[in-house]
């Protein structure tokens, strides 16, 4: 078989990383996947530690590559909108497409995780190994030393190359970090809120509390919940809240009354659904919510960071799985132009994506003051009912900045961005001017929304060539 007689070692079974030994295996090389933590297979998973996923086309593209795209359908719900809850317990659905048939769909992280495990564990060279913490990396020689966590025993695993899909604790790029001969480069912005997870239960007979085809988004300024169906009915529910100085902030959400008045007072539709609420509130962890981004991911022609490891964004935008799973197809993409010349593949990996995950990090990071602040304003909802029109007349001529980037897997993270923000700044200063008068009928109002997009596009690709 080609490519028996090269062997990878990937660090991070994740789904990144279980992905792409998946699809390292089915080129022919020999894997090695190894993972500090037990096989989540064979455990409960804790609660509150996992934001739910929404698998949209991007990601999609990726497991199609690998074969998996129908076996991941499966476990997803579609969800065609955000169900905005305002804080009269008023509700209204604003849609993500205008397109028929375009969704997102909302997937258990573990679920999706234990599908990937099990087609990798299938493939005849592919190695699981489980319970080892990654302790030593020679990045120069592609090999890598590992506590065994139930022996306290060191090994080493070597190959021609180690993939670092061990997430944004990466160890892989703590070493590159540590090598000073490399002269890497690494930031880690965290935001001021953090999040907490809680559950609306199913009905007693299995059934939704609430519209399942939805995310839904409880808009509140300075905080805001948010909940994605499961397959068995609830609902997994997140809070992002400030750590610190509002009057209810996590530092001071300590006792059952400052919960319970808090939701009484911000969620309350929210809170008749959620009947565990207190009691989950204290028992589940609260997770922070930063960004990462370094350079250079590859060195010494032997090692390349992969997913999380190399751009852990925030998840507003919900595309941390589905940007990781494009590294896959990115990468993919690239062995089949260079494959045998490892120098060649990983640079070019690296450059054709570093741009693109860049710009889907700073989208995120956008997006999650337009959920927390704008989805419930007047003038945000005018913008999405103009762009939704569009994108049910003109659907091949329009796409809104969301679309660009959740339906249009075929451009670039950094097209997305570039075209979806001037988009945005277009009609909004064309709707507070008054310059999309109902007069006007949806083609006129078209055209003049593209014509101030382009000649945007137009000054900002003429500034930047001036820098």
């Amino acid at each position: 078989m080609k490519n028996s007689n090269q062997k990878i070692l990937i660090i991070g079974a994740g789904l990144c990383g279980s992905l792409l030994a998946l699809r390292m295996a089915q080129r022919g090389y020999q894997v090695q996947l190894v993972e500090k933590r037990p096989d989540l297979r064979d455990i409960t998973q804790d609660a509150g530690r996992s934001i739910n996923l929404s698998l949209s086309d991007r990601g999609l593209k990726g497991l199609r590559l690998a074969g998996v795209e129908e076996a991941a359908l499966k476990l997803c719900i579609p969800m065609y909108g955000r169900m905005i809850h305002d804080a009269k317990g008023n509700t209204f659905m604003s849609n993500y497409s205008g397109r028929d048939g375009e969704c997102i769909n909302s997937i258990s992280r573990p679920g999706l995780n234990m599908l990937l495990l099990d087609q990798a564990e299938a493939m005849p060279n592919v190695s699981l190994i489980f319970n080892k913490g990654c302790t030593h990396i020679d990045l120069e020689n592609a090999s890598a030393t590992f506590e065994d966590y139930n022996t306290k025993e060191e090994v080493t695993y070597s190959g021609d190359i180690v993939l670092g899909t061990d997430g944004a604790g990466s160890v892989v790029r703590k070493a590159m970090f540590d090598n000073r001969k490399l002269l890497f480069s690494f930031s880690q912005q965290w935001l001021t809120h953090g999040y907490k997870e809680i559950t609306i239960p199913a009905t007693e007979d299995g059934g939704y509390r609430t519209e399942k085809g939805a995310l839904h988004i409880w808009p509140r300024g300075e905080d805001m919940l948010i909940a994605l169906p499961n397959l068995d009915g609830s609902f997994t529910v997140t809070l992002f809240a400030p750590y610190a100085n509002t009057k209810y902030c996590l530092d001071n959400l300590t006792t059952p009354e400052m919960v319970t008045q808090y939701f009484s007072q911000e969620y309350p539709d929210a809170m008749d659904l959620m009947p565990n609420l207190v009691q989950e509130f204290f028992d589940n962890p609260t997770g922070p919510l930063g960004t990462i981004r370094c350079s250079p991911w590859h060195c010494y022609e032997k090692t390349v960071l992969l997913g999380d490891a190399a751009h852990a964004i925030v998840p507003f935008y919900g595309q941390g799985m589905n940007a990781s799973f494009e590294d896959v197809f990115v990468f993919d993409e690239i062995l089949n132009k260079f494959e045998g010349d490892w120098k060649t593949v990983l640079s070019e990996y690296e450059k054709a994506r570093k741009q693109d995950t860049d710009a889907i990090a700073n989208l995120a990071l956008d997006n999650f003051h337009e959920m927390k602040e704008h989805t419930a304003s007047a003038l945000f909802q005018e913008k999405r009912k103009l762009e939704m029109t569009f994108e049910g007349e003109f659907p091949k001529e329009y796409f809104s900045k969301y679309s660009l980037v959740t339906f249009n897997e075929d451009i670039s993270y950094h097209q997305a961005m570039t075209r979806g923000r001037a988009q945005d700044k277009t009609i909004l200063k064309l709707l507070i001017d008054g310059k999309l008068p109902d007069t006007m009928n949806t083609r006129e109002k078209l055209t003049v929304v593209q014509k101030q997009t382009n000649a945007m596009l137009h000054e900002s690709d003429i500034a930047g060539k001036l820098k």
